[in-house]
């Protein structure tokens, strides 16, 4: 999925430019933030997005719902990386120790004050740090943290 501050339809175009292929669902977020879909989103894909919308721009890509990989970027070139559900990710052998989360944290919270949002560092914090059943409804609070509003699978447009 790719979260980014522009419509729909602009979001779709700009995903197809930076090679996601199959997107399957989108929604608009409100305050003019929108998500798109699909089912393997390129490496690179969040800087890529943010070069072309001008604006912020978070992916995540999940391993079987279980865990999410997150990667954050900014028009000026500021990039972040987490890892969602880490007890999960140690599970599956996933080196945790590379998604440091104090990291994180301070490149999600500028990525949303670059995005001109007011974000909960809180909130940010305990979703970097918690657990779900799905790594998509960390996801959900992870975009509520930030100051988007989280939309669903299948949403419009779907």
């Amino acid at each position: 999925m790719a979260v980014a501050r522009a419509t729909v339809a602009e979001l779709r175009e700009f995903a197809a430019e930076a090679g996601f292929e199959d997107v399957d669902a989108d929604a608009d977020l409100g305050g003019g933030w929108s998500v798109v879909y699909c089912a393997d989103p390129p490496d690179g894909a969040a800087a890529a997005l943010a070069r072309r919308t001008g604006a912020p721009v978070l992916t995540v890509a999940y391993l079987d719902s279980d865990v999410g990989f997150v990667e954050g970027a900014t028009f000026a070139g500021g990039r972040w990386k987490a890892l969602l559900n880490r007890d999960t990710a140690e599970d599956y052998e996933i080196p945790v120790d590379r998604f440091p989360v104090e990291a994180a944290l301070a490149g999600a919270l500028d990525w949303a004050a670059a995005g001109g949002l007011t974000a909960d560092p809180d909130g940010v914090r305990a979703v970097l740090t918690g657990s779900e059943a799905f790594a998509e409804d960390l996801t959900d609070r992870l975009l509520a943290a930030l100051g988007t509003a989280p939309a669903a699978p299948g949403g419009e447009g779907a």
